[in-house]
């Protein structure tokens, strides 16, 4: 028996021959994102008639492992708009820092714009409609490259004639926009409740902040109920004409599943 320490749990050479790692070597395309691992589920979103609200947990899970439970997936842009990120975690941490670069490109635009120097006017900055645009063009390139970046992205803010704007893209560069959306399971679980009270452009500019944030918390109450992959900590946007508002601290009711001590069979009580 070979007791080297670098043998240990290998077949020995001199029984099975030399161990060969030839298939290890490909010239295959790229598949690191091809099958992701750890990822965030749903991200819920809906306007109101002085802005738009967007959720999102903070739950990245390995798998069906709830392994990281404060990872932010909402991220704000140049204080006027929300991106929130679902699917693919490492995908989302390099749209993040994309995003972040880009900011910063358009700032200094906007702060030469507004000296004077290029005679742009100081509104000239990218909104939401216009940032929904760039990322379906983004994802829809890296789609075509065959390297796709495994996420659904909501992007809330405001169009170029400043009313409440929210799309979507998704990993093959499909985009559109709604009065509510919601990816992964919330697209079943939290879209028909959104839906009842946003179903056109005129039902969500009849909303209020209050209402709003109401209606997504309820929503964020059902993913936790329903949806394995979802935490009961998560994170709250609203965007309005006066900038964006964070809060990465939420969480539901304190009793979470005590309910299920009363349920007859569960755990070690005595029926």
């Amino acid at each position: 028996m070979d007791h080297r320490p670098q043998a240990w749990g290998r077949p020995r050479d001199d029984v099975y021959g030399p161990y060969d790692a030839s298939y290890l070597q490909t010239s295959g395309p790229k598949t690191a994102t091809q099958s992701p691992v750890v990822t965030g589920t749903s991200v819920i979103a809906i306007k109101f008639k002085d802005g738009v609200v967007m959720a999102a947990d903070n739950l990245a899970s390995y798998g069906s492992l709830a392994r990281f439970t404060d990872v932010k997936r909402l991220r704000p842009f140049l204080s006027t708009s929300v991106v929130g990120f679902g699917g693919d975690v490492s995908d989302m941490q390099y749209l993040d820092r994309h995003l972040t670069e880009l900011a910063i490109d358009e700032a200094y635009e906007h702060e030469s714009s507004a000296a004077g120097t290029s005679g742009g006017a100081p509104g000239g900055q990218l909104n939401a409609a216009n940032l929904h645009k760039y990322l379906s063009k983004l994802m829809y390139r890296r789609r075509n490259d065959f390297d796709p970046l495994w996420n659904q992205v909501l992007v809330a803010g405001f169009d170029g004639a400043g009313k409440p704007f929210l799309g979507s893209v998704d990993l093959r560069g499909t985009a559109f926009a709604a009065p509510s959306l919601a990816s992964g399971f919330g697209a079943m679980l939290a879209q028909p409740i959104m839906r009842r009270h946003a179903a056109t452009d005129a039902d969500a500019a009849a909303l209020s902040r209050e209402q709003a944030v109401q209606i997504v918390r309820d929503c964020m109450k059902v993913l936790f109920y329903r949806d394995a992959r979802s935490l009961d900590r998560y994170s709250l946007a609203v965007v309005t004409r006066d900038g964006v508002e964070i809060s990465e601290d939420e969480r539901l009711e304190q009793q979470s599943w005590a309910f299920a001590e009363r349920v007859r069979g569960y755990g070690t009580q005595v029926v």
